[in-house]
């Protein structure tokens, strides 16, 4: 038996980490990828319709899935080939990819070809002792071999587990065999202890629910670090065709099976009631069911239902709080986001305080708390908390006079941290909610803005004794900047714990790259949510010690698994990989001439052309609320904030087109274009029709990592037709940007204590200089290139790239070297015909600016470069004609680790 004395938490990857601690939320399997669980799955899946099966699983991943289960067991279906060929699918679709796969079969075969094509840590659904020791040993073996996680169900020799004791009894005999024979490791265990329906009308299934419950509880406590998973919606299948009962039911069963132990389970979150929000006569019903509290209780819930239907909620403002006492008064505002009282709530504050100090301390952080515990607990989200701050920020700059006259300058903040964007990256709206909401938990924020050498940040953090320092970045080339810095704090024997956090940063680059550069703590949060929690543990007093120790050895263990990891990875040298490359039918009928070559400028561009090109779901995930629009909108757990904040942006894009606060400007150029070398494309830059002008190279990269037979190892430069197959060939470049503007009305913003509109205006800014991109590949497309001239194609179908052509940007996936930026910036002139210039670490500024290529073929797709090896790193700078050290310093997010 393992010793119950050490932390052991479950980790699961795709091609990011999914660590499941105490403090994890609940985590959501996605089913609508399982041919069981989704009559269109299956239906894609008989018709062997691949692509559109995708779709399915990504909009399971926007809609907050963090796992997804892919079952093909059917009949009528090849379950093995299905299963390979789905998998083999996912590994090229990053936006899938990044979360852990459920390999889900009642056929042992199934799963076994699954765990061979799978990337990253995954999930075996189910062995059991169903068919007696011998097998379920075997197979737990085999899966311990492939490095997997396992799904045991509660079923023996005897059948399904169907009260406590034998699912007691199951549980325990299937983890001494697992822990104790297999050497299987506990924390990679997760025990189904069946959820079987409540309310059938027999009295034998009337502790179904509570029963699973007791059972979640005792697994918890007697079988250490193991897990608890389940398929919530079975607790309802008695009231199909009423969802105001089963969202309620299931709701209230979730609350129950949480607080027991149950962290993860398949859960539509569509078919789920806010528990807080059931009305009270009904959670009574539902409650009475699940928890078999009396004896009439199906009864009386069967009758209760029919009078239980779905209504809309009113929206109409409510003053009677305006009556209750202040201290209510005031963490009402602040819960709410409501400033218009607060002002004259806090003055009545000050008038009984002895000191104004004892506002803040006292009246204020009372409120905050509230906020704090309500957001912790999953109960308010990040938009509100942001609105909380606004409030906060208001009343306190109404105080600070009041303040300084009195000399009372001895209010005590939980911690002082310094927060930057580092040297060369100009994106700050994920730094600035992290201040935000740190802020509201008394933190005192130094924020040093965008574009921070590193030498500020260590001179600022000195004079300031800061407790932590918080680092953030977008692009690529950041990673490093943050290398350096924790260098640079370890040279300088710093000792303050450093945070990392940004889209291009992760747990793995954290781990293995920056963690062994310094000696003191490191901690990767990846999200707003759980910066308070990571901050609280760093400078308590009570956890400090422990949990900085219990981050060091989780990183060092993760960093070794992960290096071994890509050790077992076969890669092609780059002659092999380009003896694969794709191969492509040159056909001249496949090549359209540009209607207009060379280079066009859009100064001044009317903006309220670009709304109905926004796709909003990125600007949602923003504010981390999680999900697709507009289903979003209607989402059961975050529908009523998502439609709250999307009246505000609504609200603040209206007045931004109508009074043109922002300026949109444009530069794109169309020109002849040959492969060469390989991996190379030449550029001939002329409006003259002999394209007799200047040539520019432009160099792509080529994926190096064995495919399986008849995959090609694919580069940007195969899309476009070879220098000597004698037929020409084009390509394009393009620079939008929404920026001008910005930063002048967020500075404006923040001026008036509003971060709310603060980082709302930044957010908008990114949606419409993506519309932009969008707007203008599309007219491309259509006019100036006028390849598809007969395209028509509805919003939701731009979003989802059914268009012909594509449109990859240096820095992303499939060209990840932002060197390539230098060369457009050359090409199109770009800073000097539109303004758009590019930083030392070669972002874009303004920060709301797209750039990229345009290529046109039939057969041009997005894919992922991968992780490439030394010999095309060598090859790559001989071909830039640049030293070898800046080659690896610009690609080394990308290559292998030997």
């Amino acid at each position: 038996m393992v010793a119950n004395n050490e932390q052991r938490y479950l980790k699961l990857s795709g091609l990011e980490p999914l660590v499941v601690t105490p403090e994890s939320n609940f985590i959501n399997v996605g089913e609508r990828t399982n041919v069981a669980g989704s009559k269109r799955f299956l239906r894609l899946i008989k018709e062997e319709k691949f692509d559109e099966a995708l779709d399915i699983a990504r909009d399971q991943v926007e809609g907050g899935a963090q796992v997804i289960d892919i079952n093909m067991d059917d009949g009528l279906i090849d379950g093995k080939e299905a299963m390979v060929r789905f998998l083999n699918l996912i590994v090229s679709e990053p936006d899938i990819a990044r979360v852990p796969i459920m390999i889900d079969s009642s056929k042992w075969e199934i799963i076994e070809a699954g765990l061979q094509v799978v990337q990253g840590k995954c999930v075996v659904n189910s062995i059991s002792l169903k068919e007696g020791k011998e097998e379920f040993v075997h197979h737990a073996k085999l899966i311990k071999r492939y490095g997997a996680a396992v799904i045991v169900m509660a079923f023996d020799e005897v059948g399904q587990a169907d009260t406590l004791e034998r699912r007691k009894e199951i549980a325990k005999r299937s983890y001494d065999i697992l822990v104790n024979e297999v050497n299987f490791a506990p924390e990679d265990i997760i025990f189904d202890l069946n959820i079987f329906p409540v309310a059938t009308g027999m009295d034998e299934h009337k502790n179904n629910a509570i029963d699973f419950i007791e059972g979640t509880r005792w697994v918890r406590e007697n079988l250490p670090y193991c897990s608890v998973s389940g398929g919530v919606s079975n607790v309802s299948f008695s009231f199909r065709g009423n969802n105001p009962v089963r969202e309620a039911m299931h709701s209230a069963f979730l609350f129950h099976a949480i607080k027991a132990g149950m962290n993860m389970g398949i859960v539509n979150p569509t078919m789920l009631e806010v528990y807080d929000d059931i009305p009270k006569d009904l959670l009574e019903h539902v409650e009475d069911v699940l928890l078999n509290r009396r004896d009439d209780a199906t009864e009386r819930l069967l009758e209760f239902a029919e009078t239980v239907v779905g209504t809309e909620k009113e929206s109409k403002v409510d003053l009677s709080w305006r009556e209750e006492p202040l201290q209510d008064r005031i963490t009402r505002a602040l819960v709410k986001g409501i400033d218009q009282y607060i002002v004259e709530d806090v003055e009545e504050a000050r008038q009984q305080a002895t000191k104004p100090l004892e506002v803040i301390e006292g009246n204020l952080m009372t409120g905050m708390n509230v906020v704090g515990d309500l957001f912790g607990s999953g109960k308010m989200f990040l938009p509100q908390v942001v609105k909380s701050a606004r409030v906060m920020k208001k009343a306190v700059a109404y105080l600070t006079p009041y303040i300084e006259a009195s000399k009372d300058k001895d209010a005590k903040a939980a911690g002082k941290i310094l927060m930057a964007t580092v040297k060369g990256d100009v994106h700050d709206i994920g730094k600035n909610i992290v201040s935000v909401v740190l802020a509201c938990n008394n933190y005192e924020i130094i924020d040093m803005g965008v574009m921070v050498p590193p030498e500020k940040i260590i001179n600022k953090a000195k004079e300031e004794q800061v407790d932590i320092i918080g680092l953030s970045g977008l692009i690529t080339p950041s990673l490093d900047e943050m290398v350096f810095l924790a260098k640079e704090m370890e040279r300088q024997n710093f000792e303050v714990p450093l945070l990392i956090g940004g889209a291009t940063t992760s747990k793995a680059h954290t781990a293995v790259k920056i963690d062994p550069q310094y000696s003191h703590s490191v901690v990767h949060v990846n999200d707003a949510s759980r910066a308070v929690t990571v901050v609280g543990d760093l400078l308590s007093d009570e956890t400090s010690v422990k949990y900085k120790k219990a981050i060091k050895l989780d990183y060092e263990s993760f960093r070794d698994k992960f290096l071994n990891r890509s050790k077992h990875k076969e890669y092609l040298t780059l002659d092999e990989a380009r003896m694969n490359k794709l191969q492509i039918e040159w056909n001249p009928s496949d090549i359209k001439k540009p209607n207009q070559l060379g280079v066009q400028v859009m100064e001044d561009f009317d903006l309220t052309k670009l709304e109905e090109f926004i796709d909003w779901s990125p600007f949602f995930r923003s504010w981390d609320l999680h999900g697709k629009y507009p289903d979003i909108l209607n989402d059961e757990v975050v529908g009523e904030q998502a439609k709250e904040l999307f009246k505000d942006a609504k609200t603040l894009l209206k007045q931004v087109l109508d009074e043109k606060l922002l300026k949109g400007k444009a530069i794109f150029g169309l020109f002849p274009a040959n492969q060469i070398n390989e991996d190379d494309i030449e550029i001939v830059s002329s409006s003259a029709v002999e394209y007799e002008g200047q040539t520019f190279i432009f160099r792509t990269l080529r994926q190096q990592l064995k495919k399986r037979e008849t995959v090609p190892n694919i580069a940007l430069a195969d899309f476009i037709a070879p220098k000597g197959s004698g037929i020409q060939d084009y390509m394009g470049f393009f620079c939008v940007s929404t920026g001008f503007g910005t930063q002048e009305l967020a500075a404006e913003f923040e001026k008036n204590h509003d971060d709310y509109n603060s980082i709302m205006i930044k957010a908008l800014a990114d949606r419409l200089a993506e519309a932009f991109a969008e707007y203008l590949h599309k007219e491309v497309r259509t006019k100036h290139w006028g390849y598809a001239v007969d395209e028509n194609l509805d919003n939701e179908s731009l979003i989802k790239e059914k268009y012909r052509g594509i449109r990859p940007a240096p820095g992303y996936p499939a060209c990840p070297d932002h060197l390539e930026k230098l060369t457009i910036w050359d090409l199109l002139d770009v800073e000097e015909k539109i303004g758009v210039k590019l930083t030392e670490s070669l972002a874009m500024w303004p920060a709301a600016s797209v750039s990229g290529y345009y290529f046109g073929h039939p057969e041009a797709k997005y894919f992922g470069l991968g992780k490439i090896k030394q010999d095309q790193v060598q090859d790559f700078a001989e071909r830039k004609n640049i030293k070898l050290e800046e080659a690896q310093k610009w690609l080394a997010p990308n290559i292998v680790d030997e």
